[in-house]
């Protein structure tokens, strides 16, 4: 029943890996690329209902301290829901507590092509 002799020293790395995944224990102004793409999953393109990272649609993510600065596509340049799925992304993004500058940057070189979907989702798809 004493337990200042009952040594836990796993207990105490555990927290900081849970807490290491929450957005809210951004306090150095770094943002990660993964912290990026893990809100950008968030966007759906509207006519197929899948977001745009397992769609293929983020070709870059660079990050610059707190800043972002993103490259992406979409399924044609005549889609539609360009500037809604782009502005989806800006506001997905700015979420990010310590969040600075963003940039999206709408690159077609390469062309998007089905390759680009996540095996997974185009296997569900039938691709």
């Amino acid at each position: 029943m004493d337990q200042s002799q009952d040594p836990t020293p796993d207990a105490e790395p555990a927290s900081p890996e849970h807490s290491e995944a929450a957005p809210q224990d951004i306090t150095g102004g770094e943002i990660s690329a993964d912290q990026a793409r893990l809100v950008l999953r968030r966007v759906k393109d509207p006519e197929l209902n899948l977001n745009i990272v397992d769609l293929g649609l983020i070709y870059e993510v660079h990050v610059s301290g707190s800043n972002v600065q993103i490259d992406m596509s979409l399924t044609s340049p005549g889609c539609p829901s360009g500037p809604e799925i782009m502005g989806e992304a800006e506001q997905q993004l700015r979420t990010i507590p310590g969040i600075g500058d963003v940039t999206m940057n709408l690159v077609w070189s390469p062309p998007w092509t089905p390759e680009r979907i996540e095996p997974r989702v185009r296997a569900y798809m039938g691709f």
